[in-house]
């Protein structure tokens, strides 16, 4: 792969995975009632 592609894949990554962390602290200092 080129530099490109793995930017853009890194870049991919901690998009995804950085939204899956904030959201579990979104959830955990705001759980949502039943």
């Amino acid at each position: 792969m080129d530099t490109a592609a793995i930017v853009m894949m890194i870049v991919a990554l901690v998009t995804v995975w950085g939204g899956m962390a904030a959201a579990i602290v979104h959830l955990s200092r705001h759980p949502e009632d039943p």
